[in-house]
């Protein structure tokens, strides 16, 4: 097919130009590699598509009729490639993203408004997931993780500073529970889970060299982050996310954190892609935009 492709482009070269040598010179070629090539075309139809006199070169009636259908086709690819080539020089496209509904929170909504005015001709394909995603398989341009679940094959840019989680519940809640001092005290209550495809996350802490993993048992468990907060607001027991996410509703009195001392800061988000070879220009717009600035 490729072979295909650089015969037609040659001949219709020929036949616009209505000569092989400046053909030769529109293609930079030589014009008996250009010759060697349209009678090699011919040989393999079975056809001659140009007439050739010491003066001049004309399509025969099978070389117009080819080409008829040919320069169409040959002037579409030409747009096709010319379009292609912008795209990794001028910010434009869709770019395919995938994060979580967390790091859509913390990291893109922030940015975005601001993004799509400095880029207007970029669209962001955005795709939410709690589970660690396989860019290649799932045909995304980028993603956006905690760090820990990035594959170490792929380039990783920083988009966040460090996270920790936060254990809440509400005051309706530790009106009728005590408050849990250590992890082992969350035995007695009613722990709502946040749930991975792969399983229920288990609640980590660490205080000093002590480290402790719980396993919640409660009455309910969802993958998405905002119902096991909704839940945890409605007094159905205690539950984790993200401290930056909750920051307003503690403050607000409308969430009591507990275990703080037990709950350690973590590498935050990056933004994960590839390769940085061939990189279309919008991705780099996308990456320049959501890199943490130290």
């Amino acid at each position: 097919m490729r072979n295909d492709l650089g015969e037609l482009a040659a001949f219709a070269a020929v036949a616009g130009e209505r000569s092989f040598t400046r053909a030769a010179g529109r293609l930079g070629v030589s014009q008996s590699a250009l010759s060697h090539t349209v009678r090699g075309l011919e040989r393999r139809l079975g056809l001659q598509l140009l007439a050739r006199t010491t003066r001049s070169v004309a399509p025969t009636a099978a070389g117009a009729a080819l080409l008829e259908d040919l320069a169409p086709a040959l002037e579409r690819i030409e747009r096709s490639l010319a379009e292609a080539q912008q795209r990794r020089e001028r910010p434009a496209g869709r770019i395919r993203l995938i994060l979580s509904r967390t790091a859509a929170q913390l990291v893109l909504l922030p940015k975005l408004a601001q993004f799509a005015r400095a880029y207007p001709e970029i669209v962001l394909d955005v795709t939410t997931s709690n589970d660690p995603a396989d860019l290649v398989a799932g045909r995304y341009d980028a993603g956006v993780q905690i760090g820990e679940f990035i594959q170490r094959d792929m380039i990783a840019v920083r988009v966040s500073r460090d996270v920790r989680l936060a254990v809440v519940g509400s005051p309706e809640y530790f009106r009728s529970h005590k408050i849990p001092r250590t992890p082992r005290d969350l035995k007695d209550h009613a722990c709502i889970g946040f749930r991975f495809s792969s399983g229920l996350y288990r609640w980590e802490f660490e205080k000093g060299r002590r480290a402790m993993t719980v396993s919640p048992q409660g009455p309910v468990s969802f993958d998405d982050p905002d119902l096991v907060i909704r839940a945890v607001l409605r007094g159905m027991g205690i539950g984790t996310a993200m401290e930056a996410t909750l920051a307003p509703l503690i403050a607000k009195g409308r969430l009591i954190q507990v275990l703080e001392e037990w709950c350690p800061t973590f590498p935050g988000f990056f933004l994960f892609y590839p390769s940085r070879r061939n990189q279309p220009a919008a991705l780099t717009a996308l990456i320049q935009a959501l890199r943490l600035k130290e």
